[in-house]
């Protein structure tokens, strides 16, 4: 029952506006979680000059696409551009994370999926 005490339904906001401000609400953190001037985790043991470096790397890949996020509710898909700039992005940085912090490329074989949907993520976002 809507609040004027009819049982008609009420109106609702169309689905791409939805997927808008779910994007915005999810995304908005995420750039804070790499920015650059913060980039090594407290404490954080790298196995070698190597593994600092990629970490510097990876962050910046992961603080520029973050940031593409941002664009995702103006773009005229935003539930397929974020889904896979979100996943991608995921997929990409956690790979290169994990080897970064660990000194083991064992799940190095992730980064290339995410690299493939960070790209269709991109094409989505442009059309």
């Amino acid at each position: 029952i809507s609040p004027s005490g009819s049982c008609a339904p009420r109106a609702s906001r169309p689905r791409w506006k939805v997927a808008a401000v779910s994007w915005l609400a999810l995304c908005s953190p995420a750039p804070a979680a790499s920015v650059p001037g913060c980039r090594t985790p407290g404490g954080a043991q790298f196995p070698d000059a190597y593994g600092k470096e990629l970490f510097d790397r990876v962050n910046k890949h992961h603080f520029l696409h973050s940031l593409a996020l941002l664009g995702v509710p103006h773009c005229r898909k935003p539930l397929w551009a974020g889904l896979l700039l979100a996943s991608g992005t995921t997929l990409f940085c956690t790979s290169f994370y994990y080897q970064a912090l660990s000194g083991d490329p064992s799940i190095q074989t992730l980064a290339p999926v995410g690299g493939s949907l960070l790209l269709l993520g991109w094409l989505a976002l442009a059309l």
